[in-house]
Formats: C-alpha cells, structure tokens, sequence
C-alpha cells in the first residue's frame, strides 16, 4: 500500500504548504543558521573541547536534589533526545538525500558541527533565564529568556515563538511516517495506528514532564542500541562501499550531481539548504525545542545544562544519522520520491535480508516515533501555557492528541511541509535573542569555569 490519495481539500493545502515552506526555507534561513553556529562556536571557544567536563556532568558528578528544577541532567537530555532522535535521523535523512543527493548530508554534517554551539547557547540562557509558573515551579525555554532576558520590548519575538510553537510541537510528521510504515509492512489501517498510538501517548503524557523524563530516559537508551546495531551491521556488510560513498557526500555537496541536472552553483546552494533543513528538522539546534526540556533540569549552573546540550546534535546527527544515511547509501536502493521511512525500510530490507531488517526498523521507528510524541507533548502544552496560562496549557494536551489520527492520515509531503514551516518560524525568534543575549552566555561561562578550576586544584581526582 502507499500513502492515501488525498482529497481535494488536502491536495490543495498540500500545494500550498510547498509554497510557504519554499519561501521560508531559501537559502537565506539555511545561512543565517549556518553563520549563527559559526558565531557561536568563535563566541564561546568552540564548546565540544569542554566534552568531557560535560560527561562528568551527565554522570550525576555535579547533581545537587536542592537545584530548582525539576529533572536531572541526563532526564533532561534524555527527554530532548527522544525528541530529536526520532523519525528526522530515519525518514528526514531518506528525505535529504531524495530531495538534495547525497551532498546533502555533508551539509548536514557541517550543520550539527555549529549546531553543537547554538545548542550550548540557547539551552544555557533557557536555565539562565527562568520564570516561575502559576504553582511556583522554574520554567525555561526561549519565550522565556526572551521575555527575562530581553525585556518586555521584545515579547513579541517570545510570542512569535509560542505559537509557532504550538503548531511545530504537533507530532504530525511522527505519527504520519510510523503509519506509513505499519501499513506499507503489515496493512495496517493508518487511523488504527493513529488511534493505538493516541492512547499510549495520552497515557504516558498526562503524568506531566516528570513522567516524561522517566519514560525517555528509560526508553532512550534502547531505542538507541537498537538501531545503532542494526545499521552498524548493515554498514558492516558493505564495509567495502564506505569509504567510496563518504567520498561521494563530500564531493557531490560541491557538485552539480548534487541536483540532477542542476548548474554547480545552484546545485551546492540546494544541496545545502536542503542538508541545514534536514539537520534543523533531526538534531532541532536553533529551532528552541531542546531549550524547553533542559530548562527544566535540576540546576543553580546555566552553563552546565548547555554543555549537556550541546551533546544532542552530536549524538543525534554526526552519529546516528550518519549511520542512516550510510545504510541507504552503501546498500544502494532507489532514493527517489518523497517516501521518507519506505526508503529507509527498504535499505534495512536489502541490507539484512529475510525480513529481519525490516521488522529491526520497525521497531525502531515505533520506539523513536513514540518517545518523540511524548516528549513533543510536554514542549507543546509549555508553549500553549506561556500564551493561555497553565490550566489552558495543560488542556491543549488534548488537541496534541487529537492531531495524531488526523495526521496518520495525512501525505508525507503535507506533514513535513506544515512542520518545517513552523520551524522556520521558531527559529527566527530563538537565534536572534540568542545573538543578543550570548554576551552574557560567555560571561557566565567564564566564571563557571574559573570556578571550576579552582574547586579542582583544591580536589585531587578520585
């Protein structure tokens, strides 16, 4: 089976979300992206050398039960990876290299090279900047340290964001690939999978955020192994193309094979702008989600949180989605269309055959797409709580629940386009505080530290 036909009514919204996300997806989103990472990786020293101060912290080395907040680190960085490790590292990078050739990837590899910095930056401000609620408890995330941090001059950029926000936090694209998949599989009916899926979200979700920390960290770390392993054994089998194909990412990102058909130039450009889309859609550095969980991590040290942070792209696109788009690559199945997890499935298919790697992929893609509507729900309703108050906030949980049937129902291309779009509107409003704001990122950064180097020289290592 394939994805259904659409009605008139969607055929025409699906034509016109091409427009817009067109439009607010050119090149010039793609490079401020890009030259905000590149200012913040100079701003702060570039981040990754304190990698392992930042393993310490996840570790619990530094956890104080006293901190406000309401996680810990690593729930916190749990809840924003089962966000972004989800169905952008498995069907968005069948997407990227459909859409932009296999060039696509470097760009997104030299994305989440900046992104690590970005990510550094917004997630400090957002434990830097936070603002109590209606029952007193920290809340972070970039309405916040916009409002905070900014001033009330700049509120609309914070509002901006929390209605972008409510529409980008849908798990529309989630729930539509993990449909697809069960019905093209095992014909499923895509609304019972939206139905099955609405329930156990629902279940999990109405606990609040530290339910969701619990379920994420739990969930995370599996979800991970799984799929890590299955590719690896899949790159494995064809260790012998590896080199070749990651010869052929760098060269086709400079290349007019980048778009078939397309001048140099022009092909690169669209090469890269679809490869920073495609990194913005998987590891989200930017776009101010990952803000909003590690706001609220239990900790009186911003800069802690950010380095905890700037893990995520890393993790989410250096690795894993490297390892997706070595699977589709080597074992060399068509790319072309806008199929998104099929690609991916059918790579898995041909790559451990038997339909062994099939079901592997399936189980994935049901762990990431789950654990990437649980923690989306929590990002939602904070959103929805900034604009409305908290009692409205926690109500929109059940117009997120409601959007995952609808949306299993939807086109791949409508479901992408609507969140790419919200995306590029929360983006705008995230980098640009962040700019404002990074002096004092760099500030506190560099009393963090200077503290921390004399808390070692009087601690011997253990």
């Amino acid at each position: 089976m394939s994805s259904p036909a659409p009605t008139s009514f969607l055929a025409q919204l699906e034509a016109a979300s091409n427009a817009v996300v067109n439009f607010v997806w050119g090149l010039p989103l793609a490079v401020m992206l890009m030259a905000a990472g590149l200012y913040f990786t100079l701003a702060g020293g570039a981040p990754l050398r304190r990698l392992g101060h930042a393993v310490g912290i996840l570790r619990g080395k530094y956890d104080d039960p006293d901190d406000p907040g309401e996680i810990t680190h690593f729930q916190a960085l749990s809840s924003a990876l089962s966000a972004t490790i989800g169905m952008g590292n498995i069907a968005g990078v069948a997407i990227a290299v459909s859409q932009g050739g296999p060039g696509a990837v470097f760009w997104m590899w030299i994305a989440a090279l900046f992104g690590t910095a970005t990510k550094y930056f917004t997630c400090t401000l957002a434990t830097m900047y936070r603002k109590p609620d209606e029952k007193g408890v920290d809340q972070g995330g970039p309405m916040f340290f916009i409002e905070v941090g900014l001033g009330p001059r700049f509120k609309a950029l914070a509002i901006m964001f929390a209605v972008c926000g409510m529409v980008g936090c849908l798990p529309l694209f989630q729930i539509n690939q993990l449909a697809e998949l069960m019905d093209e599989s095992h014909q499923v009916p895509r609304l019972a999978t939206g139905l099955a899926s609405l329930v156990f979200v629902g279940a999990v979700t109405l606990g609040g955020i530290t339910r969701v920390g619990k379920v994420a960290s739990r969930i995370v770390p599996s979800m991970a192994l799984l799929y890590f392993g299955a590719a690896t054994v899949i790159v494995a089998r064809n260790a012998a193309a590896v080199l070749p194909t990651l010869a052929l990412i760098v060269r086709r990102a400079f290349t007019a094979g980048a778009v078939k058909g397309g001048a140099v130039a022009v092909a690169a450009s669209e090469a890269m702008r679809i490869g920073v889309k495609r990194a913005a859609f998987s590891n989200e550095a930017g776009v101010g989600t990952a803000p909003l969980a590690h706001g609220a991590a239990k900790t009186k040290e911003p800069v802690r949180e950010g380095l905890i942070a700037m893990l995520g792209p890393v993790i989410d696109t250096n690795i894993v989605c490297t390892l997706t788009a070595l699977v589709i690559l080597v074992t060399g199945v068509d790319a072309s269309g806008n199929k998104g997890v099929e690609i991916t499935a059918r790579a898995f298919e041909y790559g451990i055959p038997g339909g062994v790697g099939r079901y592997l992929l399936m189980v994935a893609v049901l762990l990431f797409a789950l654990s990437t509507m649980i923690s989306y729900s929590y990002y939602s309703q904070k959103c929805a709580g900034y604009l409305f108050g908290e009692r409205i906030g926690r109500g929109y949980i059940y117009a997120y629940l409601a959007s995952i049937p609808i949306a299993a129902m939807w086109s791949t291309k409508l479901a992408v386009n609507v969140i790419d779009t919200a995306f590029a509107f929360m983006a705008v409003p995230t980098v640009a505080s962040a700019l404002m704001l990074s002096p004092r990122v760099r500030a506190a950064a560099r009393d963090y530290f200077a503290r921390m180097r004399a808390v070692d020289a009087k601690t011997p290592e253990r």
